[in-house]
């Protein structure tokens, strides 16, 4: 295997929609560049980044993939990466390793929610975008209103810097190829054949004209902003086109010109093309801006700097174990290097260094700056960490996850399903940083949360076909709160005696509610010494644990204040337990009088679908006691958002896809707690068991 500079070396992230092609189109990719000797398909789990038992079931791709391409002396690093709504977090996190993503569009249905969401990460991450219309191949390539109306709207929402370097060659027999608006050449092709075309200079008389007037476009368009450029272009008419060329790729690298072009991932048409406008225009991990790290310092991709490499991928494989996938960011990695890890101080050696062909991997010798490698077994290594030479301290924090917005309690189905549960999640949770693994206090049930139902299914079935732990899951429990709406005064009196020292406690408190998220504020009011004050602490410890068993339906009590501003005691008889059971009896008499309610979890829910379906996701959220709380319009999809009580939407994943025939996709996040409404909270308590009544001790 080659060893390649950075300057050599192109990382891609792969991003678009669910089933716009891209696990395809780089199995195509692969088999143009003679990397595979046959095209590898999705669906009988032979493409290349699509080697996860789950996804191949699923035939959907869940987690980030690694492959690499050998190009005519240029290594391209392919990360294949989710389009399905759910999983985003991963394709967000793809943007790190890379310096250009291809924003895969679908030919048929143009740009869907999940573009439009790949496309606001890469924008929020300075990674230059390389627009792919895919599946030109289609015959409903081009949508309704043909290819103009899908160029007029890729430039609508992405402005007019998102511009045609391409034009398809096609008519009412298919997708024949594509024509070079900067060389002005035509590339032929065969449905089905090797990915490489036939090179012309004669463009399709149908075309000739259109191609002529987006190629000055695109000339003008690059030449903008750039003083000697303007003048040639003034001058001549046009710009050589070896000035094009780089002034092109200059654009690319600076985020000023979004090059359109137009493939077929499945029928292996202008893929060659692809992989040469990758080559030499897509930016260089070395032509990059210095990497920010912690504390602002910064480091070049550049092989003069420290080695330095930082894990952006965590795969556990049965046989190979843990493997951390990396990128390095300074200096040359060799094989059998001792580094340091910087996020957990700790020494790693790199034995059998390795670059991946999807879950295949290739040993190499050395990884220069800019490279995506690999390495199995590491100690203590995990995703986000740092390793680096001793002495030469850099860590970067890579980009936050959001929360998970589903939770399902999870069972073992028996004593030995349960010894394995913990051990099994742990390394899935190593694999993918959206899972939680968790008991719940209040019910001493495991927990897992994840992206929702379809993510958590998935991580069930891996437990089972990997790990061979068998797990039930239970519909999700919604994390109801107790508090209270108004003031109270309680007295609690606690008294026994059984020969010999007795137990003896008294106190009177007032209580009063706060602010939503306030939480429990505790003060006294003793004075004179009706309460020592060593048990006042006691009588707290009393009321925070009898906040915790609830009142009404067994959940904690919340956001309320209390006073204790009296008491008595007995010089003999008193103790911290006996204060501690007043405290308890004062607490439950004062939720008598303090007007107990129900609160419950409020999440903060964007809804993106296809205009069409915005009045029927309105009248189903009103139904679901939402608050809409605006709306606007990006092209044609429509952006909702609204406040959604949890209760609510446990199941509107499934709701979401039928309503809006698997356009819409929606994300949510805890947002706050509220009131439940009275009708709804009659039958909550209806169903509640209410908590054990303790026995005075």
């Amino acid at each position: 295997m080659k060893t390649y500079q950075g300057s050599e070396i192109r990382n891609v992230a792969v991003v678009g929609h669910a089933h716009s092609g891209k696990t395809t189109l780089i199995a195509a990719l692969l088999h143009a560049a003679k990397m595979t000797p046959t095209q590898g398909r999705v669906e009988d789990g032979s493409a290349v980044t699509a080697y996860d038992e789950e996804e191949v079931a699923r035939g959907i791709t869940m987690q980030n993939a690694v492959a690499f391409a050998e190009w005519q002396g240029t290594k391209i690093n392919f990360v294949d990466t989710p389009g399905f709504h759910m999983f985003t977090h991963e394709a967000r996190s793809a943007l790190f390793p890379v310096e250009s993503a291809v924003v895969v569009v679908n030919a048929q249905n143009g740009v869907e929610p999940v573009t439009e969401r790949v496309w606001k990460f890469a924008e929020e991450a300075n990674v230059p975008r390389i627009v792919l219309v895919n599946q030109m191949d289609n015959p409903k390539a081009g949508g309704e209103g043909g290819l103009s109306a899908l160029l007029d709207d890729l430039t609508e929402r992405w402005g007019r810097n998102c511009v045609p370097v391409q034009l398809p060659i096609a008519d009412a027999n298919g997708f024949h190829g594509v024509v070079d608006l900067v060389t002005m050449q035509a590339y032929t092709y065969t449905a089905g054949g090797d990915g490489r075309g036939k090179v012309s200079a004669e463009i399709p008389a149908s075309i000739v004209a259109d191609a002529k007037s987006r190629h000055e476009a695109l000339v003008e368009l690059v030449a903008e902003g750039k003083d000697e450029l303007m003048e040639e272009f003034f001058e001549k008419g046009t710009i050589p086109e070896e000035h094009l060329i780089a002034a092109l790729h200059e654009a690319i690298r600076d985020d000023r010109i979004f090059p359109v072009l137009f493939s077929s991932g499945l029928a292996n048409m202008a893929l060659d093309h692809l992989l040469d406008f990758i080559k030499v225009y897509a930016p260089a991990p070395t032509e990059r801006a210095p990497i920010v790290g912690q504390a602002d310092a910064t480091r070049k991709v550049d092989d003069a700097e420290p080695p330095t490499a930082v894990v952006f991928k965590t795969m556990s494989d049965p046989f190979a174990g843990r493997i951390s996938f990396f990128k390095v960011i300074g200096g040359v990695v060799k094989n059998d290097a001792s580094l340091e890890n910087f996020t957990r101080r700790g020494s790693e050696k790199l034995a059998h260094l390795s670059i991946m062909q999807g879950r295949k991997a290739v040993e190499v010798s050395e990884l220069h700056a800019g490279d995506l490698g690999a390495v199995a077994k590491l100690r203590d290594t995990l995703t986000g960490d740092t390793l680096g030479v001793k002495g030469a301290d850099f860590q970067i924090a890579l980009p936050k996850l959001p929360e998970p917005a589903m939770t399902y309690a999870i069972e073992p189905k028996s004593r030995a399903d349960e010894d394995k549960l913990a051990p099994a999640i742990h390394k899935l949770m190593e694999e993918d940083l959206l899972i939680r693994f968790f008991r719940d206090p209040q019910t001493n049930e495991f927990l897992i949360a994840g992206a929702g139902q379809p993510h958590i299914e998935a991580i069930v079935s891996r437990l089972k076909k990997r790990y061979h732990a068998e797990v039930t899951l239970k519909s999700p429990k919604v994390p109801y709160l107790e508090t209270i709406r108004a003031k109270g005064e309680a007295h609690g009196r606690h008294k026994k005696q059984s020969g010999g020292h007795g137990q003896f406690g008294d106190c009177k408190i007032r209580m009063e509610p706060q602010a939503r998220g306030a939480g429990f504020e505790f003060a006294s009011e003793i004075f004179g010494g009706a309460i020592p004050k060593n048990f006042i602490p006691a009588i707290e410890k009393g009321i925070v644990e009898a906040a915790a068993r609830g009142y009404l339906a067994g959940y904690p009590v919340v956001d309320f204040k209390v006073i204790v501003y009296d008491g008595s005691y007995h010089d003999v008889d008193s103790n911290e337990l006996s204060f501690k059971t007043a405290g308890r009896l004062a607490f439950k008499k004062a939720m008598e009088v303090c007007k107990p309610a129900l609160l419950e979890p409020i999440m903060k829910v964007e809804i993106e679908a296809p205009e069409e379906f915005a009045g029927a996701i309105m009248g189903d959220l009103s139904g679901r006691r939402g608050r809409p709380q605006g709306m606007e319009s990006k092209g044609k999809v429509s952006i909702v958002n609204a406040e959604v009580p949890m209760a609510e939407m446990l199941t509107y994943g499934t709701q979401l896809t039928s309503m809006t025939q698997g356009k819409g996709s929606y994300r949510m996040e805890m947002d706050h707690y509220d009131f439940v409404p009275q009708p709804v909270a009659e039958k909550i308590l209806a169903n509640a068991k209410r908590p054990v009544e303790e026995e005075e001790e």
